[in-house]
């Protein structure tokens, strides 16, 4: 298989395309699907299951570590569940991108998603995710998620406190969802309406920002209590408020790191939904604007695929009776609108027309 990926070149940026490819490349996607150790003997049962691709392989992730992910790498995530009411099991599977992952991890990453997807009789609805942009769905598997910086190995090597490197957390979200995110160790990262942890190894501090919520404070505190007991009572913590400590203390003092380039806050100029049509009715393959405004189920057609840009998402959607041609390049011509747009980052649901998607159905009644 690593021979394969490399010979292609696949790319996250349109690998998917290999969902979309004649009955005998199906056959044989099959084949090789059926062939890999990571699928065994799932899809059988509700729940969520974890995949990190190292060296072109798909290794399982340790249930312990579910909602942390780290920005050097690429992993792959199938939730199976049923809906109320119905024995019929659901699939949706994503792969999420690492900031620095390599495009070796995620061109496989994007590769075995399409494989996977093949293994479960095209039942699931692919998602793409970028790291710092995960949708809704994503978010929703995870009571917290925590984004780190390296790789899972860098990560995962038990360390002495005095030899730990220091960073800063950042604690954000409500009573459904905190995010937890490494971010560049200065006062600048800091901001009153959440809260952070200084990990400094033997000592780690929570800073409960003014405005921050019991949400994220719990959260915090929660997390660093693990921390703690990771260092077998080596490490020491302190928490402090905002509002009642001065500027001398320790805490700020250690907020001495490099500030590294934060991403761009991206906001798209117009919040109006956009349906793009692809087809190739004329001979040639089109991409076109459909419409603008609200969208409704009617403006799709079956004979083609379509593009919706609701400014938080973007829907690929595939029609029964769309061409081969249209089907191959539907993906393709996605990526190209997003790399063009101010949101490049944007979430990607590939869903075929019939199939079940609550963000489908969502989009239509915004």
């Amino acid at each position: 298989m690593a021979g394969l990926i490399k010979h292609k070149q696949y790319d996250w940026k349109d690998s998917n395309l290999a969902l979309f490819g004649s009955d005998l490349e199906r056959k044989v996607k099959k084949e090789s699907a059926g062939g890999e150790p990571a699928w065994k003997g799932i899809g059988h049962n509700v729940g969520l299951r974890i995949w990190r691709i190292v060296k072109f392989k798909v290794t399982e992730w340790p249930k312990q570590a579910y909602g942390k992910f780290f920005s050097g790498d690429s992993y792959i995530i199938l939730n199976t569940y049923k809906e109320d009411g119905s024995d019929e099991l659901l699939f949706d599977v994503h792969f999420w991108i690492g900031r620095y992952s390599t495009q070796d991890e995620y061109g496989t990453a994007a590769y075995k998603t399409v494989e996977l997807d093949t293994f479960l009789d095209d039942k699931p609805i692919q998602h793409r995710e970028v790291q710092g942009h995960e949708s809704e769905l994503f978010k929703s598997y995870f009571k917290t998620i925590t984004l780190l910086e390296g790789g899972a190995e860098s990560g995962f090597n038990k360390v002495k406190p005095e030899e730990y490197k220091p960073r800063l957390l950042h604690f954000k979200g409500d009573r459904r969802n905190v995010t937890v995110k490494e971010v560049p160790r200065v006062k600048k990262s800091l901001n009153s309406g959440d809260v952070f942890i200084l990990d400094l190894g033997r000592m780690i501090y929570q800073w409960n920002g003014s405005g921050s919520n019991k949400d994220e404070r719990m959260k915090a505190m929660q997390y660093l209590i693990e921390l703690k007991s990771e260092r077998a009572g080596k490490a020491q913590s302190e928490t402090i408020e905002e509002d009642s400590t001065d500027q001398d203390h320790e805490f700020y003092a250690n907020l001495n790191g490099t500030e590294e380039q934060c991403e761009k806050n991206h906001s798209p100029t117009s919040k109006e939904q956009e349906l793009f049509r692809l087809s190739d009715s004329t001979g040639s393959m089109k991409f076109k604007l459909e419409k603008k405004g609200m969208v409704q189920l009617r403006d799709f057609d079956s004979k083609d695929v379509f593009v919706l840009d609701t400014k938080k998402d973007l829907i690929v959607w595939v029609g029964k009776d769309a061409s081969q041609n249209e089907k191959k390049n539907a993906l393709t011509y996605a990526h190209y609108y997003l790399m063009k747009s101010q949101t490049p980052f944007l979430p990607v649901t590939c869903v075929k027309e019939g199939k079940k998607c609550k963000l489908f159905n969502v989009a239509l009644q915004a």
